[in-house]
């Protein structure tokens, strides 16, 4: 009986350790490829001067001076604060990606 439990024991073994070299080859796949594909965009999302918007926006904001479109209602969520940065930008036209 004793015999049956340790022959069990080495065939689950080398199960597991052939398992983790399979995997360890996939993975370094993946990241190869998540490297190259990095490469590809290089050009910037966004411009310096809109984020200068996001920050001027930001900044009234925390003053409590910020207020949003018709409603004029005061701003305190900074997401908003953000999409009102970028929308300026937009409007301006300086390098900003289309809404989604």
């Amino acid at each position: 009986m004793a015999t049956k439990k340790a022959a069990r024991k080495k065939s689950s073994s080398s199960r597991s350790s052939s398992a983790r070299k399979s995997t360890r080859g996939s993975s370094a796949r993946k990241s190869s490829a998540k490297k190259s594909s990095a490469k590809k965009s290089s050009s910037r999302k966004y411009s310096p001067s809109a984020g200068k918007n996001v920050e001027r926006e930001m900044h009234e904001m925390k003053r409590g001076k910020l207020k949003s479109g018709r409603s004029g209602k005061k701003v305190t969520n900074p997401k908003q604060a953000i999409a009102i940065g970028l929308s300026e930008a937009r409007r301006e036209g300086k390098k900003v990606p289309n809404k989604k």
